[in-house]
C-alpha cells in the first residue's frame, strides 16, 4: 500500500467515527429521496436511477475486480447495464493497450446479463440499439423462477470472474431467494452488490403503498443471509467513504 493509499484508509476510517457528518449524510438521504434524487442522472444517455455515489462505487469496483460476466436483477430504463458494459469495454481497451494490441470488440469474452420480470419494449429498444449493447444479453422473467436461474446458470459456466448486482423487488423474502440462488456464483475477491438496503434506515412512512419497509426490505435479507454464509463479509469500507449510499451493509465482498 502506497502513502497515498494508506492517508485515504485513514480518511476513511476518521469519516467512519464521524457523527457529525454521518448524521447529516442521514439527513440528507432522507431528504432526498421524497424528491426522487436519484432520477436525475444517467449514463452514456440513459437514465440510470442511482446515486452518484454508488454509481462511482461501481466504477471503483469493476476496475477491480475486471470480471468477464456482470449479472444484474432489475433492469429499469438499463443505465446500469450500460454502466457496466462501458467499464468491461473500458478493460478491454486497457488489456489491448498493455499487450501493444488493437482492441476488437467482436472477439471481447465479457459480457453483462441483465435479468427483469418486465422489460418494457421502448427499454429493450434503446439498450440493444446502444453502442454498448452489444455487450448486453437480456432474460425476462422473474428472478428467483427455476426457469430464470437456470438460463442464467447456463450463461455463467462460461465465465470466471463473475460480479453480481441485485436491485430489482426488494421484499425480504424476494431479495433473500436472489442471494440463495445466485450468490455463490460470485468469484472469490468479487462482490454481490445488494441495492436499497437504505430501506431498513429509512422511516416507516417513506415506503408507501410499497411492499417493502422497515423490517422487511433488502439489508434484513442481507443480514439473514450472512448468518449461514460466512464466505462473504460486508465491506464497510465502502458505505464509509461514499456516506451517501442506497446500499448500506450491501456491499458483500466474496472472501472464501
Amino acid at each position: 500500500m502506497n502513502k497515498f493509499e494508506q492517508e485515504t484508509k485513514q480518511r476513511i476510517d476518521s469519516i467512519s467515527k464521524n457523527m457529525e457528518i454521518q448524521s447529516a449524510a442521514r439527513n440528507f438521504m432522507v431528504a432526498s429521496l421524497i424528491p426522487q434524487y436519484s432520477y436525475n442522472f444517467s449514463w452514456l444517455g440513459r437514465p440510470i436511477i442511482q446515486y452518484p455515489q454508488d454509481v462511482v462505487a461501481m466504477q471503483e469496483l469493476i476496475w477491480q475486480v475486471k470480471p468477464d460476466l456482470i449479472i444484474e436483477t432489475g433492469i429499469a430504463h438499463g443505465g446500469s447495464l450500460i454502466l457496466s458494459a462501458s467499464m468491461l469495454a473500458l478493460l478491454d481497451v486497457c488489456e489491448a493497450a498493455k499487450i501493444g494490441r488493437n482492441l476488437d470488440p467482436a472477439v471481447s469474452h465479457r459480457k453483462v446479463l441483465g435479468v427483469d420480470i418486465d422489460i418494457r419494449a421502448h427499454n429493450r429498444e434503446a439498450i440493444e440499439a446502444h453502442p454498448m449493447g452489444s455487450r448486453i444479453q437480456m432474460i425476462q422473467g422473474s428472478s428467483i423462477s427455476s426457469e430464470t436461474v437456470q438460463q442464467v446458470y447456463d450463461i455463467a459456466e462460461n465465465y470466471s470472474r463473475i460480479l453480481i448486482c441485485l436491485d430489482s423487488n426488494h421484499t425480504h423474502d424476494h431479495v433473500l431467494a436472489e442471494l440463495e440462488a445466485y450468490a455463490h456464483l460470485v468469484s472469490i475477491g468479487s462482490y454481490c452488490v445488494v441495492f436499497d438496503t437504505i430501506v431498513e434506515d429509512m422511516p416507516a412512512e417513506m415506503a408507501g403503498d410499497r411492499p417493502w419497509s422497515p423490517g422487511n426490505n433488502p439489508k434484513t435479507a442481507t443480514w439473514k443471509y450472512l448468518e449461514s454464509h460466512p464466505e462473504f463479509v460486508i465491506d464497510k469500507s465502502i458505505q464509509h467513504k461514499l456516506l451517501i449510499t442506497v446500499a448500506p451493509d450491501g456491499y458483500l465482498k466474496r472472501v472464501s
